[in-house]
């Protein structure tokens, strides 16, 4: 679209619309982040309807809108339209304005209906009618009734005609915030950011914690979180990080546990902070970008110890996808050009032979010595600050 010729937008609820008497809280919380999302657009004017909002652009450029649109989660579809009178000869006008901006199309369908029945020319007529006139006009594009890149929707009202353009995919889901709060824990890899995004798409509001160990890990690294943070805004709304120094806690682990274990008994640190986080800012739940067999702690058996020191659900949204997978996932959704900064486990504290079937039962006595140790600095950690 190069041109300002749409009169406005209507967007399309997707699995919103099949609710049942709360139908309404996630139509209103959809509308909420729409008009949050577009306050930068003064012009705005946004109408709720039972299956749709409608936004009237009053020259806002549809370009612009709908870039934020698309990114907003519980959209399933946005058509662009343009209303005129019900004048065949206007909405002939109004068809060919909608062809010829739609230059890189090859293929249309008409799909005209009339919601005035006492309107002279029946929707079969009106179909052959409009597909003459655009195929006599647009020398480029030819009928396909069944897959066609441009799909002209017209709609002839008691006074006037709507006519859509072409459909824009939405992010799809449910508004963030209809299904409470998340803790992410949040590596700076691929993975968890695509966990993170997946998570918001079920309309959770999401934040995260990172843990640093400076120095061994670099400031660009701490900064590509950060980046990574913000990335996720766009999506996910005002998504809190939290940032949570581990070095201390690493080197303590390294001195007091066994070389075999430490992986283990690092995540398990790691998710008790997580857990005390969730239970200070509200989350009823947390989630990892962790996918079964792809390192040794997230085998069955290390997931399984891990998850022993938490009480609240773990929700792993990658479990069953592999590294082509989820690099596949994060091109469609999160579209960020990741620049691959260390982020692994600083050399002094990894594990050149880490368990992958640790269980409880031969862990006891090592967890045994490290629970005091856990304990305090899940004490000291929560002094950090959300950025």
């Amino acid at each position: 679209m190069n041109e300002v010729i749409y009169d406005y937008l209507v967007v399309r609820f997707g699995e919103i619309t099949l609710k049942g008497k709360n139908k309404k809280q996630f139509v209103v919380k959809l509308e909420n982040d729409v008009r949050d999302k577009l306050r930068k657009f003064a012009s705005l004017e946004i109408k709720r309807h039972f299956d749709d909002l409608e936004i009237k652009l009053n020259n806002e450029t549809a370009d612009d809108v709908l870039a934020v649109l698309k990114k907003v989660f519980g959209i399933q579809n946005i058509w662009p339209a343009i209303k005129v009178g019900t004048d065949i000869e206007d909405i002939r006008e109004g068809v060919l304005r909608i062809a010829n901006q739609e230059k890189s199309a090859e293929t249309f369908k008409i799909a005209a209906r009339r919601k005035d029945k006492r309107y002279p020319i029946h929707g079969s007529e009106l179909n052959q009618d409009l597909g003459g006139t655009v195929l006599e006009h647009c020398d480029w594009l030819h009928v396909d009734v069944h897959d066609p890149d441009l799909r002209i929707r017209v709609d002839v009202g008691y006074h006037e005609t709507h006519i859509y353009g072409k459909e824009v995919q939405g992010a799809g889901g449910l508004p963030v915030g209809a299904s409470g709060k998340v803790m992410l824990l949040l590596s700076g890899g691929i993975d968890s950011p695509v966990a993170a995004y997946l998570v918001a798409k079920r309309g959770a509001i999401v934040e995260a914690v990172h843990f640093q160990s400076p120095p061994y890990t670099s400031d660009r690294a701490k900064q590509k979180v950060i980046d990574l943070a913000k990335k996720l805004r766009e999506f996910g709304g005002k998504f809190v990080l939290h940032l949570v120094p581990f070095t201390e806690a690493q080197v303590a682990i390294r001195d007091a546990v066994p070389e075999d274990y430490r992986i283990t008994i690092m995540r398990r640190l790691m998710f008790r902070i997580a857990e005390e986080q969730a239970a200070r800012r509200g989350a009823l739940a947390l989630a990892t970008g962790e996918s079964l067999g792809q390192v040794a702690s997230q085998t069955l058996e290390s997931m399984n110890t891990i998850n022993a020191v938490t009480n609240l659900p773990i929700l792993r949204p990658l479990i069953t996808m592999d590294k082509i997978d989820i690099a596949k996932s994060q091109r469609k959704s999160i579209r960020m050009r990741f620049r691959f900064v260390l982020m692994r486990i600083a050399v002094p504290f990894s594990c050149r032979k880490p368990r992958v079937h640790d269980r409880i039962a031969t862990m006891r006595h090592d967890l045994n010595r490290s629970w005091m140790l856990m304990r305090w600095f899940v004490k000291r950690s929560m002094g950090s600050k959300p950025l």
